[in-house]
């Protein structure tokens, strides 16, 4: 049998382009590595420097797109015209879009998009911009519904894919995401974080999420003023937007000003030092299409509290505490116990550990590499 002569649609895919990003070059990379496809990679000129190391694979064959991200929409004239006929001249047999929109419809080629969610359907007010929600409307919601195949993270955002958008489920393929850590990573001296974060010597509750609101920060927020929390710090990294201004105002009205930390986009090297400095990782949010860094938490030992909601429980299983994330209460009360129990931090981080192992980026392609076989059996 031939190998199945597969494009991967990353054009829209830059270097500062977080969790989708990571998706696409891992995923990318576990695929390169398989010896029953033919890989055509399509990229932009932004592309992730990760994605480079491929060019020289032998599985894998990469072609820049003279277009950039950032600038005039001519990426959307590359993925919409230039891929398909990339795809047509090279005999492709399928083309996967992992990044939520891409071309369909040329015939003789199946089409696979990946949609990681749909919270700019359920909650647009506090995923981005109106600009950006009617952008996803008018780009994504006719792809997946002509995509031969639509894959997805969980069973969770299977689901709502079915039930907001109408794709029928028997069209709906579940490939949970893997996680990579790097045991030997660059960290940043605890030491020097903490005096240059202001953390002093106290306990640190690490959030690693985009700044939205539908992430729920102010929950957490709102548990710092709980006695069980009060000697406490709350670290958010990540790139700052109005939502963090809302946060940091909800701090200071409550009077934990001095225990909530911001301080923007931070290099790798810092943000590992943050996992390994944190007492426990959190992730409030109301709404997940999977939840990876709850995964990256856990794969570095880092005990984990998180939302019982969307697709966070599927993801998090046995190995996290769970809480109600619109209860401060409820909150206050599983960090609480996190920070006052040694024996459960020590039980959580085992149990962490081994949940993340299952997460694999081979067995997220494994369970792509089935769609795109069912795609093209169709």
């Amino acid at each position: 049998m031939r190998p199945l002569r597969v494009g991967l649609n990353l054009v829209p895919l830059a270097e500062d382009g977080g969790g989708i990003a990571r998706y696409g070059v891992e995923l990318a990379g576990a695929l390169a590595r398989r010896d029953d496809l033919e890989l055509h990679v399509f990229t932009s000129l932004d592309a992730p420097r990760a994605l480079g190391v491929m060019a020289s694979a032998d599985r894998a064959r990469v072609t820049r797109l003279p277009v950039r991200v950032g600038g005039p929409p001519l990426h959307l004239a590359a993925q919409f015209a230039v891929v398909p006929a990339l795809a047509l001249a090279r005999r492709l047999d399928v083309v996967h879009s992992p990044a939520n929109v891409g071309p369909t419809g040329v015939p003789g080629v199946s089409w696979v998009i990946t949609l990681h969610d749909t919270i700019w359907l359920r909650a647009p007010e506090q995923w981005s911009t109106p600009e950006a929600v009617r952008a996803m409307r008018r780009l994504a919601l006719p792809g997946a519904r002509r995509a031969t195949r639509v894959l997805t993270g969980s069973i969770d955002a299977a689901r709502e894919l079915s039930e907001l958008i109408g794709i029928p489920p028997d069209r709906i393929d579940i490939a949970p995401h893997g996680v990579r850590v790097d045991p030997a990573a660059s960290a940043t001296a605890e030491a020097e974080l903490r005096a240059r974060l202001g953390l002093g010597a106290e306990r640190v509750i690490l959030c690693v999420a985009q700044k939205r609101p539908y992430k729920n920060h102010e929950v957490l927020v709102r548990a710092l003023a709980q006695s069980a929390l009060a000697s406490a710090h709350l670290v958010l990294p990540g790139t700052p937007t109005e939502y963090e201004r809302v946060v940091l105002e909800l701090a200071e009205r409550l009077g934990v000003s001095d225990q909530v930390h911001a301080p923007g986009w931070l290099s790798d090297a810092d943000l590992e030092g943050l996992y390994r400095l944190a007492t426990c990782f959190t992730l409030p949010s109301r709404l997940e299409g999977f939840g990876l860094t709850v995964l990256e938490a856990m794969a570095r030992g880092v005990p984990v509290a998180c939302s019982n909601v969307s697709a966070l429980p599927e993801v998090a299983g046995d190995a996290a505490l769970l809480f109600d994330p619109d209860d401060p209460g409820d909150v206050a009360r599983a960090l609480g116990r996190l920070l006052s129990d040694p024996e459960l931090r020590a039980d959580l981080a085992a149990r962490g550990r081994a949940r993340a192992a299952e997460f694999t980026w081979s067995r997220a392609a494994e369970a792509t590499v089935a769609s795109y076989r069912h795609a093209v059996e169709s």
